[in-house]
């Protein structure tokens, strides 16, 4: 059955493939071209990705690129099989990541490490995935821990832009203004009345940071901190075969074991990141099921870990990337499920959106004229994604926290988090969770410390539900 003959209230159509739906662009969903114009643009948020490799692999830029590509093309994955959602990076996870590579000398070791950690979080994905156990493991976790961990993480991000050696020292001036126009179209109150009022606005704040980092290109420049673009024609010119030559397990051989079991406390820690994910995805489509009932849209937690899990494994060998795999790119999703609640004529099927938009990413990172743009800014692209998801981190881990004993808990786990790394803050965690809580160390206390907590038995069954 073709796309255009999905009766009111039916899924989209598929091809029935195990857990996994399959369809494809123009049969089973339609093309949407606005979607696709937005992922042309989008994809220089993607090649951020270029200077975290570049910095902590050493790798050269055409190298760095072909990761980057590699990663695009798996993320068609998800709306091919049947996963409703605009897949990204473990974005606020990607600290963690960092301190653990940092631990190696830079070189094999420091390969080898990240190899470890991208094929064991894959396995360990679709390991929860396959069982179902996902929601009961992150239950055993304390809150004051997840608390922890996740501030930890925002404030990592943070650091890493301001530590000595930093992007800050390289763009202080670009980084102020555009972090600060960041800020604004995303997180102010007065823009946020602005976009209510006008659809202009609207788009504009839909952008997410994109706005931010077309900025920068004019305004590096103009302030002495980079080049002008030196726009260059034709398509670019990713280097797979030194990649895959010098930074994969194809010419370096296999990580020792040692590797995989240092890996497995950052390994876990980053997990929790993964399926806080996975439950704002579930309750984000949740909000357009109620809009659009001509479409039933259905999202799976355990086909999601199936899809990034799998993604990782594949990734650890072809191409290991900081950024990791993710299951959402929530500001993306958030973007296009707006477009969808306008209605069919807007766009005739969620799957049509999704899929276009990452369509027209990987379109784009093929154009030479986008990637040399934006080539000489990526390092302020880099620190505006992660001072932005800095930002939502420290308000979400501390919200995490059920009470005044578990925020203290979580300070301390979070700052031994950024100066010493996932082993000895969870191990701190452990430790001071017994101590203060004795036999409730994994319940912990609820003193109700933020009122969101009214709502804690509602949300612990949808965490159940999934």
């Amino acid at each position: 059955m073709k796309w255009k003959n999905r009766p009111h209230g039916a899924e989209t159509p598929y091809i029935p493939a195990g857990p996994f739906k399959i369809r494809l662009p123009f049969i089973h969903y339609r093309f949407e071209w606005p979607d696709y114009v937005q992922g042309l643009l989008m994809c220089a948020v993607d090649l951020g990705a270029i200077t975290l490799l570049a910095d902590h692999l050493g790798m050269p830029f055409e190298v760095a690129l072909a990761v980057v590509v590699l990663n695009g093309l798996l993320y068609l994955l998800h709306h091919l099989l049947g996963d409703p959602v605009i897949p990204g990076w473990v974005t606020p996870a990607i600290p963690l990541i960092v301190l653990f590579v940092k631990q190696f000398p830079e070189g094999e070791d420091r390969i080898y490490a990240l190899i470890a950690f991208q094929l064991t979080l894959g396995i360990l994905s679709i390991i929860l995935g396959v069982t179902g156990l996902a929601s009961k493991v992150v239950r055993l976790v304390p809150d004051a821990i997840k608390s922890g961990i996740i501030l930890g993480a925002g404030i990592g991000a943070v650091v890493s832009i301001f530590e000595a050696g930093g992007k800050f020292e390289l763009f202080p001036i670009t980084i102020t203004i555009c972090i600060g126009f960041a800020f604004y179209l995303i997180f102010s109150k007065h823009f946020e009345k602005l976009k209510q009022k006008n659809k202009g606005w609207a788009l504009l704040g839909n952008l997410g940071i994109l706005p931010a980092i077309l900025l920068a290109v004019f305004v590096a420049p103009l302030v002495g901190e980079a080049k002008w673009p030196d726009i260059q024609w034709g398509f670019s010119k990713p280097d797979f075969a030194t990649l895959w030559a010098e930074y994969t397990v194809f010419g370096l051989g296999f990580p020792a074991l040692s590797f995989f079991v240092k890996a497995v406390p950052a390994v876990f820690a980053t997990y929790l990141v993964v399926f806080g994910d996975v439950l704002k995805t579930k309750a984000l489509l949740s909000e357009s099921d109620v809009i659009r009932t001509d479409e039933k849209v259905d999202y799976n937690p355990n086909r999601a870990h199936l899809i990034f899990g799998g993604r990782n494994i594949l990734m650890s060998m072809i191409g290991p990337d900081i950024t990791m795999c993710g299951p959402m790119w929530t500001a993306m999703q958030v973007v296009v499920i707006e477009r969808f609640k306008k209605g069919k004529e807007a766009m005739h099927s969620f799957f049509g959106g999704a899929g276009s938009f990452r369509w027209g990413t990987n379109t784009g990172l093929f154009l030479l004229p986008i990637v040399s743009l934006v080539q000489p800014i990526l390092g302020v692209a880099l620190a505006l994604t992660l001072l932005v998801q800095g930002y939502v981190s420290v308000r979400i881990g501390v919200m995490q926290s059920r009470s005044q004993r578990d925020l203290g808990i979580a300070g301390i786990v979070g700052a031994i988090l950024v100066i010493k790394g996932a082993t000895m803050a969870f191990a701190a965690g452990i430790l001071l969770c017994i101590l203060l809580y004795g036999k409730d160390f994994l319940r912990g206390e609820n003193d109700r410390i933020f009122t969101h907590h009214s709502n804690e038995e509602k949300e612990r069954e949808e965490i159940q539900a999934v």
